[in-house]
């Protein structure tokens, strides 16, 4: 049983990767600006939680939220301060630069997993995460800059809060931390009000735009992320995120015609095999083991 649920959670985070990984495509045919767009990403994003969890605990909803405890706030901020310093990284430094900080979460989760919950991740975990790093080096080539100190320190700042989320979600696996999702959803839109002074006007084109990146894509990948939690160790549940970084230039090279470089989609091409085939050789694993029995 704990064999097929794992081999769940691990579909469940490479779908969700690949959902996810559209985004990039929607801030290309989106015209409104950044602020305002994650406005309304967390708007929608918000909505779709809480039908998630209307739907599953319907009359007992609200004590579902506050049993999350301080364990769901302090996620709930480390989440919606990942967002907020990632939008800052990507406005003050380069996308090569913001990427390739990024592709140190699953390390950093992993070191934190491995303090804190003791999560040592395995020989294979490790060779995955290194082949996937190079990948990602590949990808952004000659783009990396040492200078932008300012961006780049808004990207190390995404990085170290977002594992230390995914950490919290997976030492409160026997929890449901959608709520979590829901107090940073909150944080983002109060942000970004205060901000641009009330002025959130948007078309209504933009809108669904939003509505599918926030309520559809963003909720259902929140939503595998935390039922993957409960059976995948932290720095697996992150590599998955690299599948992410590599799939989002080739979506925009089909569908917006923005060529990538050949390095791009040797490095993602790299990505995708590292991920890929280590999902492949758990699979195997497991069923060998199965047989075996």
């Amino acid at each position: 049983m704990n064999s097929d649920m794992r081999k769940l959670a691990i579909l469940l985070m490479i779908a969700s990767s690949v959902v996810i990984s559209f985004s990039g495509l929607i801030v290309r045919i989106l015209e409104v600006g950044p602020l305002v767009m994650n406005f309304y990403r967390g708007m929608f994003l918000m909505c779709a939680v809480m039908v998630l969890l209307v739907v599953r605990y319907r009359g007992a909803t609200i004590v579902r939220v506050i049993s999350v405890g301080w364990s769901g706030i302090i996620a709930g901020i480390m989440l919606a301060a990942a967002a907020i310093t990632f939008l800052q990284s990507l406005t003050h430094t380069t996308v090569a630069n913001t990427l390739f900080v990024l592709a140190a979460i699953p390390f950093v989760t992993a070191g934190l997993a491995w303090i804190f919950l003791k999560e040592r991740p395995n020989s294979a975990t490790l060779i995955t995460m290194v082949v996937a790093f190079a990948g990602i080096v590949i990808m952004i080539g000659e783009g990396f800059t040492i200078g932008a100190a300012y961006g780049n320190v808004m990207a190390l700042l995404t990085t170290l809060s977002f594992s230390i989320y995914a950490v919290l979600v997976r030492r409160n696996r026997q929890v449901d931390m959608l709520p979590a999702i829901l107090i940073s959803t909150l944080i983002i839109m109060a942000v970004v009000a205060l901000m641009r002074q009330g002025e959130l006007e948007i078309s209504r084109q933009d809108l669904w735009l939003c509505l599918l990146w926030g309520g559809v894509m963003s909720g259902f990948t929140s939503a595998c992320f935390i039922v993957a939690s409960r059976h995948i160790v932290a720095a697996e549940l992150t590599i998955f995120m690299l599948l992410e970084f590599a799939l989002g230039p080739v979506w925009v090279w089909l569908f917006v015609n923005e060529s990538p470089s050949r390095w791009t989609l040797v490095g993602g091409a790299l990505v995708i095999c590292a991920v890929l085939g280590r999902s492949f050789a758990e699979f195997r694993s497991r069923g060998s083991s199965r047989h075996a029995v």
